[in-house]
């Protein structure tokens, strides 16, 4: 589909067409196919699940280096693929910095959410969107800020595979037991998904203005779930505690040892979670 700017963004349908659509909004650097199949499949179970690449992501238009962007003109593009697929209003979830625009969505555009789940991520202004260092959080574990100095370094196909398995198994926290075959079949799928073995780095040098907009979240009427990762270690505790208690009748579900991935282990529980918040959304 072609949004603004004509940017060409890749997106993926599946479950019934009449279920309630549900959109799967991604991290920075991620393309959707990192929503990982088993648990797309699970979700699809009661809704119409919509992933998408991001722009500079998977298929999507590489566009930052002759069109800069902010993070916020991402969270734009998720309500633009509702309009390409006509979808009027959408349960949303959002990781990471999904989580992120999605909250920009609650602010901005709540007529077009029928609910909101945030995991693995932190509230506006606070977290890696904590531009001015005042929200006295914790930041990310040193040893990914370390890590994450090699991101998009000019490496083959095997050496970028090894690179973004043990970036997984940092981010995995180190409670639930971390298969490096299993993402590393993840990351072959991303890589021949996008045509390329080089990471993306866009996401980490777009503009971050806009997004210190926590104050904002009070007035949130959309119903959200927020979801506890225990052991995430780019948004650690309390950051979900902090998101639930700033989002206007937000709730909190913690699933047991998830960190900033998503395993099979979590799936499961993961997509319970979520079902049963829509569930309880569109019932209401």
């Amino acid at each position: 589909m072609t949004v603004a700017g004509g940017v060409q963004l890749w997106a993926e349908e599946r479950g019934d067409p009449a279920a309630p659509p549900l959109l799967l909004v991604m991290g920075a650097n991620a393309s959707g196919v990192l929503w990982p199949e088993e648990l797309v499949d699970l979700l699809a179970a009661r809704h119409s699940v919509v992933r998408y690449d991001h722009r500079d992501t998977g298929r999507s238009s590489a566009v930052l280096d002759r069109a800069p962007y902010a993070v916020a003109d991402l969270a734009r593009d998720a309500l633009a693929v509702l309009d390409a697929l006509g979808i009027a209003r959408a349960h949303v979830v959002g990781m990471s910095m999904g989580g992120t625009l999605v909250q920009l969505l609650l602010l901005d555009a709540p007529e077009r959410l029928r609910s909101a789940t945030l995991l693995c991520t932190s509230a506006l202004g606070a977290g890696l969107a904590d531009v001015a260092g005042t929200s006295g959080l914790p930041g990310p574990a040193p040893a990914l800020l370390e890590y994450w100095q090699t991101m998009g370094g000019d490496r083959d196909r095997a050496a970028e595979l090894d690179w973004r398995v043990e970036h997984w198994r940092l981010l995995g926290g180190g409670v639930l037991p971390f298969d490096a075959a299993w993402f590393r079949a993840l990351e072959e799928r991303a890589m021949d998904h996008a045509g390329s073995v080089r990471g993306p780095v866009a996401h980490a040098l777009a503009d971050q203005a806009g997004l210190d907009r926590g104050a904002e979240l009070a007035a949130v009427r959309v119903p959200t779930l927020v979801v506890d990762a225990p052991a995430d270690p780019v948004n650690p505790p309390p950051h979900a505690a902090h998101l639930a208690a700033v989002v206007g009748g937000a709730r909190l579900v913690r699933v047991p040892g998830m960190g900033h991935a998503l395993p099979p282990p979590v799936h499961a529980p993961l997509a319970a979670a979520v079902s049963a918040h829509t569930a309880a959304a569109d019932a209401g």
